[in-house]
């Protein structure tokens, strides 16, 4: 449960509930792995008591809305509401589906091709790939969980320039969300290129095997080294639905997720090894950029073919 309702600042609310979840995630990771070297439950429960806040933080939220209140009716089904979110409901759901098998591909391998290490072969090792693989997971979520909130933010806008007839000004706005993710997305990037000792350093590699620092060093710098093209595929993700095209959006998302997500999880693990797990991130992060440069430029053309002339302008709202 993790609601987005688009009022009293809820956008922030949205973001900021998300973080707490992975951010308690991340941190709980290396205490319960470690720590109490209670291994893959110890991963599990992390995770699950991160939703389990990011739930909780949801729903004091919608319980303290002052603009909306929440009663009996709000619960009940209108055909024709239903008509019109079902296909957005449906791509969201898609997308988290997609991802889960996605995340579940790479796990498996990297299981699989870590057992067959000759480093992580050895029992005293054996849990060090998976470990890593979920904290760069989670600094990862952390940074397109940025992006998310960035992108949904818009989505009001839009649909107020979209019902004003003025396609120019989102044309405009795609062009600046599209920059902003970009910059997140690099700044992220110089965090893990340049910096990753200290940001291993927060999860007690200093305590741990050398083998540990080395491989999060390299899974840090090789999964995660098409950030910049990460963020900017989920800003265009999220564009496409906001402008209604729920079928393209699920598209682009899948193709992402399972045709390449999966499929190279799978593939290139076979010719490289445990590093053909950390590779199958970037590949997939590429490969969807150019499917998503070509969706966006007939998109934006799109929207600058038709600028309703007849609307009036305000600049405060992009």
């Amino acid at each position: 449960m993790n609601p987005i309702i688009r009022s009293d600042g809820s956008p922030r609310f949205a973001m900021a509930s998300t973080l707490a979840g992975a951010v308690v995630n991340l941190i709980l990771d290396p205490v319960f792995i470690f720590g109490f070297r209670w291994g893959m439950m110890g991963a599990a429960l992390a995770t699950i008591l991160g939703q389990i806040l990011t739930a909780l933080l949801s729903v004091w939220y919608l319980r303290h809305m002052k603009s909306v209140r929440l009663e009996g009716s709000c619960f009940r089904f209108h055909g024709s509401l239903v008509k019109r979110y079902i296909p957005l409901g449906i791509c969201s759901f898609l997308s988290q589906i997609s991802l889960v098998a996605a995340m579940a591909a790479m796990q498996n391998m990297t299981l699989k091709y870590g057992g067959l290490d000759p480093i992580f072969s050895q029992s005293q090792y054996a849990q060090i790939p998976l470990a890593v693989l979920g904290i760069v997971m989670k600094f990862f979520q952390i940074v397109i969980s940025v992006a998310v909130g960035m992108a949904a933010g818009c989505i009001p806008i839009i649909g107020y320039n979209l019902g004003a007839e003025r396609r120019d000004r989102a044309a405009g706005l795609l062009t600046r969300l599209l920059a902003a993710e970009a910059a997140v997305g690099f700044a992220a990037l110089l965090v893990v290129e340049l910096f990753p000792q200290p940001l291993i350093g927060l999860f007690g590699a200093a305590n741990e095997s050398p083998y540990y620092t080395q491989f999060a060093v390299r899974c840090f710098r090789v999964y995660l080294c098409m950030m910049v093209l990460a963020t900017v595929n989920k800003a265009a993700f999220i564009y496409l639905q906001a402008l209604g095209k729920s079928f393209l959006s699920t598209a682009l998302s899948m193709v992402r997720e399972v045709v390449f997500g999966v499929g190279f999880s799978l593939l290139l693990p076979r010719f490289f090894g445990l590093d053909g797990v950390l590779y199958s991130m970037p590949v997939s992060d590429l490969l969807t950029f150019l499917f998503s440069a070509v969706v966006l430029a007939r998109t934006y053309r799109s929207l600058r073919r038709t600028p309703g002339p007849s609307a009036v302008p305000h600049k405060n709202f992009i």
